[in-house]
């Protein structure tokens, strides 16, 4: 009985350490410079919240919303799948966008879970009713002291199933409408990162992967969505030609319930002139 008693007691820690460590969300911080980058936006803040899930943090995401708000955000980017095609409850997730939109301009892109839910049109009238901009295959300009950047965002390439995910992706940026301004892309997937340089994008910002849902010492992730098992792109700062990438781990969880290693981040980047 004592060893029975000793295994649970065992097995009780290790659960609630992998349950907190669920709820115990990391700020991450990069800097990101470029000589290319406008004076006005050199030391602009924005704060990445991706791949929430509908899952929450504190009551009424209290403790996510503090995190957001010590970041001092210029701007804040909804990267994807906000909400869980699983477990769709969509009121969870505005929580937080009725907080998010009080601190700044805030900018969202559809993930696959969204389209997977079959209610993108009810999700993009809520966020825009709350003063969201949302981007869906074209941009915008953000200005700053009569200088400007341009901001864009294209759509999960699920909204067209019937088509290959790279086609779909490279009509997406065609709809954006690029133009050779300081360009800043939210697109849900990293994996396409290819596509994103090659149409010269200075800053992509995707989420998607999970970190790998189960990050392995010394390794990294273990499995992440359009990657399979042991993904390379699952977290961090990724660059091709001129192009950077910057990957969240994002917040919530899908099909798997949990993450292990795996601590759920916002991301914060600071541009830099230089």
């Amino acid at each position: 009985m004592k060893k029975l008693a000793v295994f649970l007691l065992l097995a009780l820690v290790v659960l609630g350490g992998i349950w907190s460590s669920n709820k115990w969300v990391q700020t991450t911080e990069y800097t990101i410079a470029s000589d290319e980058m406008p004076e006005a936006f050199d030391g602009a803040r924005i704060v990445q919240v991706s791949d929430l899930h509908n899952a929450t943090f504190g009551r009424n995401q209290s403790s996510l919303i503090e995190k957001v708000e010590a970041a001092e955000p210029d701007a804040i980017f909804l990267t994807g799948d906000l909400v869980d095609s699983n477990r769709y409850d969509l009121d969870a997730s505005l929580v937080l966008v009725d907080a998010l939109v009080e601190m700044s301009e805030v900018y969202y892109v559809t993930g696959n879970h969204e389209v997977a839910s079959n209610k993108v049109d009810e999700i993009m009238e809520a966020l825009q009713d709350r003063g969201v901009t949302v981007l869906a295959d074209d941009s915008v300009e953000w200005r700053k002291e009569e200088e400007s950047i341009q901001i864009a965002g294209i759509d999960d390439p699920l909204m067209e199933p019937d088509f290959h995910e790279e086609e779909v992706t490279r009509h997406s940026l065609d709809q954006a409408q690029l133009t050779d301004d300081f360009t800043l892309l939210l697109a849900h997937r990293p994996e396409y990162f290819p596509i994103y340089a090659e149409r010269g994008v200075d800053v992509v910002f995707s989420g998607h992967a999970h970190g790998g849902q189960i990050r392995i010492p010394g390794i990294g992730g273990l499995i992440a969505p359009g990657q399979g098992w042991f993904p390379k792109v699952t977290e961090g700062i990724f660059e091709k030609s001129q192009s950077k990438m910057v990957v969240s781990r994002g917040l919530g969880n899908s099909t798997f319930p949990v993450r292990i290693f795996n601590l759920p981040e916002i991301v914060v980047v600071t541009l830099e002139k230089g």
